[in-house]
């Protein structure tokens, strides 16, 4: 019952409570990007949600435009901005993620949804993790973010989707906002990101 009718209905009225508290906030982080990133504080990307059906992402923009001079340059530390780097460091680029949550596509809890380039490449157990709503935080977020290799991440996913309740939730919520005060499990050495996935066979 809690995952097909109760759990849209958390999330609505979460995320519709949490934008409108974290409103002011969220203008003032609007305003300070705007001026940053030369007029452009958003970031849309596609990504694939429950059933794999596509749906566009928004997040805080936090790094400059990739330079097409540079091969490397979509994993170089130097394109997060001063004020991306707070951003990121307490994950408020997730904040507007609300967003989807209040249209549907997401969910509070549940796989972070992924790059549309790794579909081809899921195995029938990994795909799994596409027979739920993708979430703004998940169990794979509480257990290392991106600390974590790829094989760790994905079973952590398929587990939640095979062991989805309330009492998981609520469980993993608090994880997270214990997770974001202690700003642990984030890769700040290397990569802005987790490496690329190159799939099951690589």
């Amino acid at each position: 019952m809690y995952k097909h009718f109760f759990k849209n209905i958390f999330d609505f009225l979460f995320a519709l409570a949490a934008l409108l508290f974290l409103s002011p906030f969220i203008l003032i982080i609007i305003v300070l990007l705007f001026f940053n990133n030369k007029g452009k504080p958003f970031f849309f990307q596609t990504r694939p949600g429950k059933n794999e059906k596509l749906f566009k992402i928004i997040k805080f923009k936090t790094m400059k435009d990739i330079d097409p001079n540079i091969s490397n340059d979509i994993h170089s530390l130097n394109r997060v901005t001063k004020i991306g780097s707070f951003i990121r460091k307490y994950s408020l680029d997730e904040i507007l993620q609300l967003v989807n949550v209040l249209k549907g596509d997401m969910s509070l809890i549940g796989p972070r949804p992924l790059l549309i380039e790794y579909l081809p490449l899921y195995n029938e157990n990994q795909k799994i993790r596409h027979n739920v709503k993708p979430g703004i935080t998940g169990w794979a977020q509480v257990k290392g973010r991106n600390a974590i290799s790829w094989n760790q991440k994905f079973e952590y996913d398929i587990w939640y989707v095979k062991n989805l309740s309330f009492t998981l939730d609520m469980r993993i919520l608090l994880l997270t906002i214990l997770k974001v005060i202690k700003k642990d499990g984030v890769n700040t050495n290397q990569n802005v990101t987790m490496e690329v996935w190159k799939g099951n066979n690589i």
